[in-house]
């Protein structure tokens, strides 16, 4: 039973990253969507933290967002994959449920 979690806010402004990456359990997913890509950002503040829970859980980022952002792919930490609202819909539709990180 996995869960997809996903997360709309910046970890700069709000802790609903934080509070999301304490709750994931192994096999979850992860989207970063809206603001909360900020957080996929090589070098930045998050790195750290994402790259630990990668161990444990999948991490996506929507491009669309990274795009409306001015982020580019390159600028993504590494394993950190994007998809497109297809693959937002794939991975809701893959897993056992979906909570939103607000």
């Amino acid at each position: 039973m996995s869960t997809l979690h996903t997360v709309n806010k910046s970890p700069y402004e709000r802790n609903a990253m934080t509070s999301c990456l304490g709750h994931v359990s192994a096999g979850d997913l992860v989207l970063l969507i809206e603001d909360g890509v900020l957080a996929a950002r090589k070098g930045g503040s998050f790195a750290q933290a994402l790259n630990a829970a990668k161990g444990a859980c999948k991490i996506y980022v929507l491009a669309p967002d990274l795009a409306a952002r001015g982020i580019g792919a390159g600028d993504v930490l590494e394993g950190v994959e994007t998809v497109d609202y297809g693959g937002f819909v794939d991975l809701a539709a893959s897993a056992t449920r979906v909570c939103a990180w607000l």
